[in-house]
């Protein structure tokens, strides 16, 4: 048993095995929400410690039974430089999990995709987030993960979420924190989740520390951590104060950089990842330049209606429009994403901003939003030369667009009614129901009539 150099971090994996095989009889599993970065990582490697001390102490197979979960969750927009390196760590988790004989389970959770960033964006027209209109925090964070919790709560009545916060990462963390502690107890009830306990064992570690466990412990998973160190080096803006580790003079910790959405228009400027791009990974300048301009035409009135989703009227005092954004520029922030999509895929293939569903369900949002001026299949065509491979979307062919034109005798409003009603009984095939689609038809119609 490999004793750490560092009094604070064995008094804390202690108090883990304590909680763990003592102090809680209870089988209630613990969930620890993994981020990859530097606080879940440190966070994980105290509690997966833990248990090869109790299963090297005590007698297979000790109370070990208590499940472990690692839930990782993926905004489906997150910095791609960490979403990759968050892949390969939990690959590896799994994988050691499985060969230590750990209760150790790796889960991940993903926004619904009527929830996505790009539904909302593209094919609702939500305007971008910002500190006023922050709805990306709950949909495409809160949600996946609380469903999950409900699931373990429903399956085993009470659950235990560890936290990676700490007092030291700022004032308000540090409040927040201590609003929600019970003196003497481990345990905090969770603020929103019934039946649900919170618990955070590294609260009291300082910046330096968190960096000195994960320069000097190796990783009880057997991954690599320079590599974290390395993308929190590159991802540390000038302006960042960097203390020096007590490892080596090259060990600087530079924990100030956080990660997240590289879609994340709530920040001004994206500092982490304008430093990846100038510390060597300019291949991310594509991304950086599409948010920017994302924020650029946030407020721009020709980009927004005067009504939000719900025909409530959104109009500024100085008689600005404040909807959510029109149709025609939902269509060009889409022929934006996919031609950075298309151009960096040249040199990273795997590389994936929007998937495929995605593009199949705006085009069902486009739809029933009664925008027909435009189709995403044909924009993909036109940017990728290909079909979407799992389209199913289709409107008229050729020889029948030819025949129907015929029939209406060259009259162009019948022609586009026939391919609208076409187009949405179509769409309507790939939902799971086909609620809304006689209401839908009906207001096509009723468009059309006012038309006439």
């Amino acid at each position: 048993m490999k004793v750490i150099r560092n009094k604070k971090a064995e008094a804390i994996i202690a108090e883990i095995i304590d909680q763990y095989a003592y102090d809680d009889n209870s089988d209630r599993p613990w969930i620890i929400g993994f981020s990859g970065g530097k606080d879940s990582t440190v966070l994980l490697t105290f509690v997966w410690i833990a248990l090869q001390r109790i299963r090297e102490t005590f007698p297979y197979p000790f109370q070990l039974k208590r499940k472990v979960y690692v839930v990782c969750n993926d905004t489906m927009v997150e910095n791609p430089v960490i979403a990759t390196y968050v892949e390969d760590v939990l690959a590896k988790i799994e994988e050691e999990a499985r060969n230590q004989d750990l209760p150790i389970f790796v889960k991940k959770t993903t926004p619904k995709l009527e929830e996505t960033f790009w539904i909302n964006v593209i094919g609702k027209g939500y305007p971008v987030p910002n500190n006023s209109f922050r709805w990306c925090t709950d949909k495409l964070k809160i949600r996946p993960t609380s469903n999950f919790l409900v699931e373990q709560i429903d399956e085993m009545g009470e659950a235990i979420v560890l936290l990676g916060t700490r007092y030291d990462e700022s004032a308000t963390r540090e409040r927040s924190i201590r609003k929600h502690e019970v003196t003497g107890r481990r345990l905090s009830k969770h603020q929103t989740s019934p039946n649900t306990y919170t618990y955070a064992p590294i609260k009291e570690l300082l910046l330096d520390e968190v960096w000195f466990i994960i320069n000097t412990v190796p990783s009880p998973w057997g991954y690599d951590n320079s590599i974290l160190f390395q993308i929190y080096a590159d991802a540390s803006a000038d302006d960042y104060e960097c203390p020096t580790v007590v490892v080596n003079k090259n060990h600087t910790s530079c924990g100030q950089s956080r990660f997240g959405c590289w879609t994340c228009t709530v920040v001004k400027d994206d500092k982490s990842m304008t430093a990846l791009v100038n510390n060597g990974r300019n291949w991310m300048e594509p991304l950086l330049d599409f948010r920017n301009r994302l924020i650029e035409g946030r407020n721009e009135t020709e980009n927004r209606k005067d009504t939000r989703r719900n025909g409530q009227k959104a109009i500024r005092e100085d008689g600005s429009n404040n909807g959510t954004y029109t149709e025609e520029y939902r269509y060009e922030i889409l022929k934006d994403l996919l031609t950075v999509q298309r151009d960096l895929q040249k040199t990273r293939p795997d590389l994936v901003l929007i998937n495929n569903q995605e593009l199949i369900a705006i085009q069902v949002i486009w739809n029933r939003d009664m925008y027909f001026d435009k189709t995403v299949g044909e924009l993909y065509k036109d940017i990728y030369g290909k079909e979407i491979s799992t389209n199913n979307i289709k409107t008229l062919d050729n020889t029948e667009k030819r025949i129907m034109k015929e029939v209406c005798n060259e009259d162009m409003k019948y022609f586009h009614l026939i391919d609208n009603l076409i187009a949405l009984q179509e769409t309507k095939t790939l939902m799971i129901s086909k609620y809304g689609l006689h209401n839908d038809i009906e207001k096509r119609i009723e468009s059309f009539a006012i038309q006439k």
